[in-house]
């Protein structure tokens, strides 16, 4: 078979694009394509999000999470600055506001030393100096968390790449995959077919159909959840001077509404996290029908109700109700009102969930693996890369990179 490229990368969000960075970079004058369906890169949780620079405090130690988002969150902050793109350091808190939260709370900090984050411990007073309007029994500062503008550093990505000569081809969408023998075959919604020693697939939302389209299992679903937002009125943003999270609750798999000041200046308040009635569902207008009615036939779905239903109840609550969540906010910032509260434009997790109902807990990868004799020729799969990924996005591009890069060598 005769290549257009030798790895041709599925998704033009950060991970994807970061994956052609660190390609390029390993591999000088490799040919690498990257496909993505949008008009542009970045448009879906790249673009999404509260542009937060996780410390990597919360994730289970010895985790893939926790080491890329420690090792992440460095390399972040230096990209940025190399770069001049907008970034900042203010460390973040974490607060207890009830008394059963207080042991989460310690257990949350000796998980944070047993990853090596820095984390200081603070009685009610000392929240006051780095938070004034915020209130809480007790708290965590954390001072290697950020925020940065992640559609910004996945568009550098991009422009680094293609100055290495990779080529980015948007508003183009992989329909089908035909795996050979001496290569794999895609076919687009362009009518084009493209061929690649390596096929990468980097496509977030869509990771598991994607997958399935190549002929692989992936052994679980992507359950779409809204994460919807509100800001602080441009009036009322010195309301919160950096980043404020609840403790959370180790029974629910989302972090809770917190307060997040962005690198523009203004101050990102939620998410909240409800199922969404398509992938790219930000409303509650759009409806995928078939879409929808996967997630509804899958397994996995129900158990997941059935687990968190009491969780689910409160978060909707939220979503339909201003008051509900203004009530959940005032829990750390009693001085904020609804009349405060501006919509802001919502993102969608891709979270993958296993027939059991289990949520992934760590960034899963499948297909080609140079540490696992037999596994799949000519394939990378990225099947869960929901937050901190975008954090993280360096060494998972270079994860990624190096399984595709020997599953180029073992074919040659």
């Amino acid at each position: 078979m005769a290549y257009d490229y030798e790895v041709l990368v599925v998704g033009g969000g950060i991970v994807g694009l970061a994956t052609a960075l660190a390609l390029t970079e390993a591999r000088p004058g490799l040919q690498v394509g990257v496909l993505e369906k949008e008009p542009a890169p970045a448009a879906h949780q790249t673009g999404r999000n509260s542009g937060v620079i996780h410390s990597g405090v919360y994730y289970r130690p010895g985790s893939l999470k926790a080491r890329y988002a420690t090792e992440g969150a460095a390399a972040m902050v230096r990209f940025c600055t190399e770069q001049g793109l907008p970034c900042t350091v203010t460390g973040k808190l974490i607060v207890a506001t009830l008394p059963a939260e207080l042991p989460r709370l310690a257990a949350l900090a000796e998980r944070g030393r047993r990853n090596g984050i820095p984390v200081t411990e603070l009685t009610a007073d000392r929240i006051k100096e780095y938070e004034p309007q915020v209130t809480g029994l007790a708290g965590l500062h954390v001072a290697t968390t950020g925020s940065c503008d992640y559609g910004a550093v996945a568009r550098r990505y991009a422009e680094l790449a293609g100055a290495a000569g990779a080529e980015l081809v948007c508003g183009t969408e992989v329909r089908a995959i035909e795996r050979r023998r001496d290569g794999v075959t895609v076919r687009t919604t362009a009518g084009a077919e493209l061929r690649c020693a390596v096929l990468v697939n980097c496509a977030g939302l869509h990771s598991d159909e994607v997958a399935r389209l190549a002929g692989d299992d992936p052994g679980l679903r992507i359950v779409p959840f809204r994460g919807e937002y509100y800001e602080l009125a441009a009036d009322r943003r010195e309301l919160v001077r950096g980043l404020v999270y609840p403790v959370p609750d180790p029974a629910f798999p989302f972090l809770g509404v917190h307060l997040t000041r962005g690198v523009h200046g203004e101050v990102h308040i939620g998410p909240n996290a409800v199922p969404a009635l398509a992938r790219e569902g930000y409303d509650w207008r759009t409806v995928h029908p078939a879409e929808l009615a996967a997630t509804l036939a899958y397994p996995g779905s129900w158990q997941l109700a059935r687990r968190h239903w009491r969780h689910g109840l409160g978060e909707l609550r939220r979503s339909f109700s201003k008051r509900a969540f203004t009530g959940a906010v005032q829990r750390l910032l009693p001085a904020v009102t609804a009349a405060d509260l501006v919509p802001a434009p919502a993102g969608v997790r891709a979270q993958a969930v296993a027939a059991d109902g289990s949520l992934l807990d760590d960034f899963a990868f499948a297909g080609f693996d140079p540490d696992r004799p037999g596994s799949a020729r000519r394939l990378v799969h990225v099947l869960n890369a929901p937050s901190p990924a975008a954090t993280a996005s360096l060494p998972i591009g270079r994860e990624v990179a190096r399984r595709a890069l020997a599953a180029l060598a073992a074919e040659s």
